[in-house]
């Protein structure tokens, strides 16, 4: 299981800025180990948002994205004390998805 997202997410007049720190290796399959064998692809390739189930940022990733992405993007609409979830999926499958209040 992969380690929680970090997010921060502040509205200041009528703009909700969120921040949100990811735990990912994102391999891009083109490295390769001591052994010399390549080390296999695995890196985020879908990112999404949401604030009250409304979809506020779709994002397709590819394996050029750094290790332990960060991500930081606005929006309006929201109030103090709303939440904001941030869901993620791998290109193996894997996915995760944490929330955070706005403040």
């Amino acid at each position: 299981m992969s380690s929680p997202m970090r997010i921060r997410a502040v509205e200041e007049g009528g703009v909700t800025t969120v921040r949100v720190l990811m735990a990912h290796v994102m391999e891009t399959g083109v490295r390769r180990g001591a052994d010399g064998a390549p080390i296999p692809a695995h890196y985020i390739n879908q990112v999404e948002a949401t604030h009250n189930g409304r979809n506020v940022l779709s994002a397709n990733w590819g394996a050029a994205v750094s290790q332990n992405p960060f991500l930081a993007f606005r929006f309006r609409g929201a109030a103090k004390g709303d939440r904001v979830a941030v869901r993620w999926t791998d290109n193996r499958g894997g996915t995760r998805t944490d929330e955070a209040a706005i403040t």
